[in-house]
């Protein structure tokens, strides 16, 4: 669109108004945060705005009074992917749905996902190895133990064991300390 300036006789360009900083100029897999439990009710609410989403099950066994179940499960409990054109309208749409908690990002702007990963993930889901979450626990990581005797002590990672997949967590008591050796499973990072 042209437009003449006043006070001159020469034509300028005008220049359309600024999107916002974190809008992308093509589509991007970005990070949905939902509300404990509804992660397959934002996808499907997505689905039905004919959106592209990606919500990664794992199968677990679960086990009821009478028998045992084969559940599919989301594999990141209270995340999902979804593949758009972030626009202002779109990440209104998104964010107003029932569920939705926000997009993941920094400092309020939503940041895509690198479409390798998603892809990545993808085919790991579609394959047929066995795949599960793991968490990321690293040597000096303060710890709290969920199973067993020493349940809600906190520690610190000391050393891993991979071979075992087993953790040696020093544990203070009664000003003492004492290294106790764990499986994985038994502790969840506390800060």
């Amino acid at each position: 669109m042209l437009r003449k300036n006043l006070g001159r006789d020469q034509d300028q360009e005008m220049s359309p108004p600024a999107a916002p900083a974190w809008e992308v100029q093509e589509p991007a897999w970005y990070g949905i945060h939902t509300r404990s439990r509804h992660e397959a009710k934002v996808e499907l609410a997505l689905q039905q705005k004919g959106l592209e989403v990606f919500l990664p099950r794992m199968i677990v066994a679960s086990r009821r009074r009478d028998r045992r179940l084969l559940l599919k499960v989301p594999l990141f409990p209270g995340y999902l992917f979804v593949h758009t054109w972030l626009t202002s309208p779109t990440f209104h749409e998104i964010i107003r749905l029932s569920g939705v908690v926000r997009l993941l990002g920094a400092e309020g702007r939503p940041h895509p996902v690198a479409a390798e990963k998603v892809e990545s993930l993808k085919a790991i889901v579609a394959g047929d190895r066995p795949y599960y979450p793991w968490r990321m626990l690293q040597r000096g990581m303060q710890v709290r133990i969920s199973e067993g005797p020493l349940t809600g002590t906190v520690g610190i990672i000391l050393r891993l064991r991979d071979r075992k997949r087993r953790l040696v967590v020093a544990v203070e008591l009664f000003q003492r300390s004492l290294a106790v050796e764990l499986e994985e499973e038994a502790v969840e990072p506390w800060s």
